[in-house]
């Protein structure tokens, strides 16, 4: 993983060095350890605040160089606003936002993670360490040449001085995998496709058997023999063949049901056939956002060991437009039997799903089925890039869902099911097409979906705003952002998990 920041915890009477970053509240307060650290450099805050015009606001941050009165290189003054009411976003946004101003100088950095009416909880300084990490993450691997003013590779060891190291240094053995996760997710989404194909990302995918993940790949061979025709529709246009990857962990009891995550791994599209538009095309390198979530996720569930049996599923092709590949027109049969009609070969995701989600569902059983796919554009005009669209055909799944996107910030919001909808993906010649036209695309999308969860109690997040390309944030820069593994990471640890 291109990650180069190591962040560890120290008592908070700790000697700061290096970088020190502090905290202070819109009135320009501190706290207690704080003020003795910095000593007499107070002064020369007080008047670097006023040159600057600094109020301590949220997120806002202060940079000293040198000052004086206290033997350090710098001082980084983050602004944490009334300091009432913080949310775990926040602290994740304070660590962002002390990454964007480190540099690939920077040594040592020490964070007294001290607010200025009491100390940072364990969970409040390990989101600041989180947001530290998935910010500072940038992909560099291609660039031999750096431009003037270009940013390198941020290398920093970053001490985080808490109250309670004991208690931090534990929390973040667990919430540092689910970084990784999500680094993990962003490098796949940012790996060019000719490197990214379907039998690499299933290799990939392969080295997760490292933390005790039982992994099986199935070819094109292995997929026709269960008669996986949907996604293999799709494959046979492009020279690299489909690969479909069951990956399981099984951290809960014996014979438990598990919980299973799908996704649309497609890793380059160019729409087939009904082949795009050459603006932009490049970024359909992203079109596998969804299958790298489920991979982020995984390794998260299994580095951190968490107690429940989980299930992670991704199909994975390439869209290619050769002499064999389907047509407008053609009838597929899914692997559940039903037959489709191929009416733009550009809705290729939903394909590809079909046969995963009725796999899973059929054999593993699970309590729930999520599925997360770059699926429509229409997603985005509805929503832009701040939300992801959620589709659900259970209340107590969606809600917990929305809550913790609420509480990670990779928040959702639920659209209609309808029987109404179906009427526009009846096909006259098999029991459905794979395209409802323009109005309503992403609901159509989730109804066609829908055909093929099997009763399961089922999620379908289209990601196509917020897995790639999205604005950047305070804890992420990337092309690809790695949403929605922290999202299914705080789903499964608050709902499913088993207790200790």
């Amino acid at each position: 993983m291109s990650d180069a920041v190591k962040v560890g915890f120290v008592p908070l009477s700790t000697t700061p060095r290096g970088v020190l970053v502090v905290f202070c509240d819109d009135a320009l307060k501190f706290g207690s350890v704080t003020r003795e650290a910095l000593g007499e450099a107070s002064g020369t805050v007080k008047r670097a605040a006023a040159a600057n015009q600094f109020k301590g606001k949220s997120g806002s941050i202060l940079d000293i160089l040198a000052p004086d009165g206290i033997r350090i290189q710098r001082l980084l003054v983050v602004g944490t606003g009334k300091g009432s009411g913080l949310k775990e976003t926040d602290f994740l946004k304070f660590g962002g936002v002390i990454a964007a101003k480190l540099n690939a100088a920077s040594e040592h950095v020490t964070v007294l993670a001290e607010l200025p009416g009491d100390d940072m909880t364990a969970a409040q300084s390990v989101s600041v360490a989180a947001g530290l990490r998935l910010r500072a993450y940038r992909f560099t691997r291609y660039k031999t040449k750096k431009k003037d003013g270009e940013d390198g590779t941020l290398r920093a060891q970053v001490s985080i001085a808490v109250s309670d190291v004991d208690s931090a240094r534990k929390a973040w053995v667990a919430q540092g995998h689910v970084v990784d996760g999500v680094i993990i997710a962003r490098e796949l989404v940012n790996e060019p496709p000719n490197v990214l194909y379907p039998e690499e990302f299933a290799r990939r995918a392969s080295q997760l058997k490292k933390l005790g993940v039982d992994v099986e790949v199935l070819d094109v061979k292995a997929m026709t023999k269960l008669g996986m025709g949907a996604l293999l529709g799709v494959a046979q246009g492009s020279a690299r063949p489909g690969r479909t990857v069951i990956m399981r962990w099984n951290g809960g009891k014996r014979g438990d049901q598990p919980v299973a995550f799908v996704g649309k791994g497609v890793c380059f599209d160019t729409g087939g056939i009904s082949i795009k538009g050459a603006a932009s095309m490049e970024d359909m390198k992203g079109d596998m956002g969804g299958a790298a979530c489920v991979v982020g996720l995984m390794h998260a569930l299994a580095a951190r060991k968490a107690r429940v049996n989980a299930v992670g599923a991704i199909g994975l092709v390439e869209n290619m437009p050769d002499g064999n590949a389907q047509r407008p027109g053609d009838i597929v049969k899914s692997m559940s039997g039903q037959t489709i009609e191929i009416i733009n070969t550009d809705a290729e995701g939903r394909l590809v799903l079909a046969d995963v989600l009725w796999h899973v569902a059929k054999k593993f059983k699970p309590k729930f089925m999520v599925d997360l796919a770059t699926l429509t554009g229409a997603i985005m005009v509805a929503l832009g890039t701040e939300h992801s669209g959620m589709f659900s055909n259970d209340d107590e799944l969606a809600e917990r869902l929305s809550k913790a996107g609420q509480a990670t910030g990779e928040k959702v919001w639920r659209m209609p099911l309808d029987h109404a909808y179906d009427k526009l993906i009846d096909s006259q010649f098999a029991d459905m097409k794979n395209t409802g036209g323009r109005h309503g695309g992403s609901i159509t999308a989730a109804q066609f979906l829908q055909r093929f969860v099997d009763g399961t109690p089922w999620a379908h997040l289209d990601i196509a705003g917020t897995a790639m390309g999205a604005p950047k944030t305070d804890i992420n820069h990337s092309w690809g952002s790695g949403y929605g593994v922290r999202l299914l990471e705080r789903l499964v640890a608050e709902h499913y998990e088993a207790k200790k």
